[in-house]
């Protein structure tokens, strides 16, 4: 995308909006695939980065499948054009009804409790297969809000409790086809996923009818320069190896899943936002935009790092500024960025907005969401059209007086 581009965006849909580029989203599917090359692999996207309908048809035009962690999210994936076959739904801490319902639609299943794994036992015996996902204990990312697979995760179960798998499987006669571990986001080092990968090899001579291996994701993108990132291609080499080697143990051939989300679409998506106000206090310069955490929440939440250029002055001196959203919280986009010379009314690009940005927004303060824009090439095409007043309070209704019985 290009910066006149992403002004041609504002001057037809103002702002603020995000906007996402088809082609870096097909390139990084493209290189992902090409880093497996041979093996039976399936690339399962993690649509809670990025859900809206016409970035998942995107991606099934490039032969992705889905990985959903709600029922809601089953729901969009079959409205966008998915099998329910290529579906893998991948819960935590939902209502046994929830699986129940993703069962009748069809959607594989994978279990992350051992007392839901006996429900479903329970409920179904041999006549549904299921995954199960396996805490592997190992910090990835170095953050614990993105690590997924430590000791203290809610995520999983157990890879010491394998033996107590092995016995609710055996009792009710589940066929267990494919075991699942994701030890976090932002992993550059094929290490983490080469222990992680041993430990599940381990676990899978216990499971004698497997059909797959999943590895989930978590490969690092650049967020500023000189960042480290996960070098895909040699990460997939190393991968490759160790998962031939055990096909080979293991006596047949598995397929080989993964759930990618940040790593496709993150670099892919903008947000941009104008500037509302310059306000210089005592000590720091700030830039107040129309946007904040309830369109991007990501440096509040992660103390995440968001490149900020100015697309309405690039060439302007260089000065020192903070970036601030007009929520009445604190909501800092951007601290002491040196960005060209910042006037009221210019437009700032916030970069890296294409994973856990839009689909993390909210209605605080009562803001309205913004609009979402896909660029495909030349062609220009509103996805999302901006929230109105009326969106924010359609579901409200006038108390009703509930007579208390005698």
């Amino acid at each position: 995308m290009t910066p006149r581009q992403l002004i041609q965006v504002t001057e037809e849909f103002q702002t603020p909006t995000y906007v996402y580029d088809a082609n870096k989203i097909r390139s990084q599917f493209k290189r992902l695939q090409g880093a497996f090359d041979g093996l039976p692999v399936k690339l399962h996207y993690a649509m809670k980065a990025l859900s809206n309908v016409n970035i998942l048809k995107l991606l099934k035009q490039e032969g992705a499948e889905l990985d959903a962690v709600s029922i809601e999210e089953v729901h969009l994936g079959l409205r966008a054009g998915f099998e329910p076959q290529q579906i893998m739904f991948t819960p935590n801490c939902v209502d046994f009804g929830e699986i129940q319902e993703a069962v009748e639609l069809g959607v594989h299943i994978n279990i992350d409790n051992l007392t839901i794994l006996e429900a479903f036992g329970n409920a179904y015996g041999s006549s549904v297969p299921c995954c199960i996902r396996i805490n592997p204990h190992i910090m990835a990312g170095g953050n614990s809000h993105i690590s997924v697979g430590h000791i203290d995760s809610k995520f999983g179960i157990s890879i010491h409790q394998v033996r107590h798998i092995k016995r609710i499987t055996d009792s009710y006669g589940i066929h267990v086809y494919g075991l699942h571990m994701h030890t976090g986001s932002d992993i550059s080092d094929a290490q983490v996923f080469l222990r992680g990968a041993e430990l599940l090899y381990e676990a899978a001579q216990e499971f004698p009818e497997l059909k797959f291996l999943d590895f989930g994701s978590g490969f690092k993108v650049a967020y500023k320069s000189g960042d480290i990132v996960t070098d895909i291609e040699q990460i997939g080499k190393e991968i490759a190896d160790s998962f031939r080697n055990f096909c080979k143990e293991y006596g047949r051939e598995l397929e080989l899943w993964f759930e990618p989300g940040k790593f496709l679409v993150s670099e892919a998506g903008v947000l941009l936002v104008k500037s509302n106000v310059i306000k210089q206090t005592t000590s720091t310069v700030f830039v107040g935009v129309d946007s904040g955490q309830n369109h991007l929440i990501r440096p509040m939440f992660y103390d995440a790092y968001h490149h900020i250029d100015n697309i309405s002055n690039p060439t302007g001196q260089k000065r020192l500024y903070s970036v601030v959203g007009y929520i009445c919280e604190s909501d800092t986009l951007g601290y002491d960025r040196l960005i060209p010379e910042v006037r009221e009314g210019d437009i700032l690009a916030i970069r890296n907005a294409g994973a856990y940005a839009f689909s993390m927004s909210n209605n605080y303060n009562s803001r309205r969401r913004p609009a979402e824009v896909l660029i495909d090439g030349k062609q220009m095409r509103l996805i999302r059209r901006r929230e109105t007043l009326e969106d924010i309070f359609r579901n409200e209704i006038e108390a009703e007086v509930v007579t208390e019985k005698a």
